[in-house]
């Protein structure tokens, strides 16, 4: 069941002119798939206008083929369905895993790398901003807070201390360094998400990294030129005691470099922060670039509450979650058990997994996850 192509653009775009049901058609169409792919293609577009019907056999084509996508690197888009054959995707609860589009223009304008533009777009302005208030600061408000203490550090510039007083506009001057502080911290957490292995700690490291850069730079504000503040504030801290566990050396890193970044942000030193922050997150992007995805291979074995196993829920899951899978071991009795062989995203949380696939409904009784051995 080839259909029609056509290029367009970097995309190939298929165009089926038949019922894609079991029987043949959907096999046919599932084959086709996997070799555009073994070929070379990478961005398909499926234009559905021609397709006046499908099946579950049809659904389990187009599920399998979007799983061939990410294998690969690729995609695959939806453009284009007939009512009736929309009815039967909503009804498989297939509309928020498969890449679905009203028209074959609107699956090519999806393409465009819109996440990695709108992050590029939010560290130009912050940076830029920064660095612009860093060089045209006014002497007389960025000077205010260094002026503050100084007669504790020399004894002989009280009287400087005294003659200059305190800018009326000061406090929002401070309240502007700890927004600034703020940006920086939620700049860097949209770039870099923390690895949340097995326990759910991806929001509250997230959370963590934002306020760590904005307590970076009240401390600073606190401390100005002050010995004797700095003195207090590191007795202070050394009471704390942190205990949660932090496994990736690059999270730990990236808390401290945040620290850094609102540490000179409370100084008043915004260009040095706006640069710094620029610097930070082009590296990690260039990380996150030239790193390549790390994945793990794991064992999920998945028993049903009945004879009928959740198949179509169960790879809706895997697919939605960017998880490749291959099912290795079917056993029957009063249940069913199946097990996968899988393959996912180091930072994948196998909690939310475990959450997704025992939904309330989905007719999934447990799911138990291994390390799986490798031939």
């Amino acid at each position: 069941m080839p259909g029609q192509k056509e290029r367009v653009g970097h995309r190939l775009v298929l165009s089926p002119q038949e019922p894609i049901v079991g029987g043949g058609a959907a096999e046919a169409f599932e084959k086709h798939l996997q070799q555009l792919f073994r070929s070379g293609y990478r961005d398909l577009v499926v234009n559905m206008g021609g397709v006046p019907s499908i099946d579950s056999a049809g659904v389990r084509a187009l599920v399998r083929g979007h799983t061939h996508a990410q294998h690969v690197a690729g995609s695959l888009r939806i453009a284009g369905m007939k009512p009736a054959v929309k009815q039967v995707i909503e009804l498989s609860h297939l509309g928020r895993v498969l890449e679905l589009y009203d028209t074959v223009d609107a699956a090519r304008f999806a393409s465009l790398p819109w996440r990695t533009i709108r992050v590029w777009l939010s560290v130009a302005g912050v940076s830029g901003v920064l660095v612009a208030a860093g060089l045209r600061w006014p002497a007389e408000l960025g000077g205010a807070a260094v002026t503050e203490g100084v007669g504790a550090i020399l004894p002989g510039a009280a009287g400087a201390a005294e003659a200059a007083p305190t800018h009326p506009l000061q406090p929002f001057v401070e309240l502007l360094k700890l927004v600034a502080a703020a940006a920086i911290g939620l700049l860097v957490t949209a770039i870099h998400r923390p690895s949340p292995r097995e326990r759910p700690l991806a929001r509250s490291m997230e959370q963590a990294q934002t306020l760590l850069c904005v307590s970076g730079a009240m401390i600073m504000i606190i401390i100005g030129n002050s010995v004797a503040r700095a003195f207090g504030i590191a007795g202070a801290a050394s009471i704390i005691r942190f205990r949660t566990p932090v496994d990736d050396p690059k999270d730990v890193t990236i808390l401290f470099l945040l620290m850094a970044l609102g540490m000179s942000a409370g100084l008043g030193a915004f260009a040095v922060a706006g640069l710094g922050t620029a610097f930070l997150c082009v590296a990690l992007l260039t990380l996150e670039r030239f790193s390549g995805v790390t994945t793990r291979m794991m064992s999920v074995e998945i028993v049903s509450r009945g004879r009928q196993f959740p198949t179509s829920h169960v790879e809706a899951v895997f697919v939605h979650n960017e998880v490749l899978f291959e099912p290795r071991e079917i056993s029957q009795a009063d249940d069913v058990t199946v097990k996968y062989l899988t393959w996912l995203d180091e930072q994948a949380s196998l909690d939310d997994l475990s959450s997704q696939l025992m939904a309330e409904g989905a007719g999934v009784d447990s799911v138990s996850w291994s390390h799986a051995k490798r031939a």
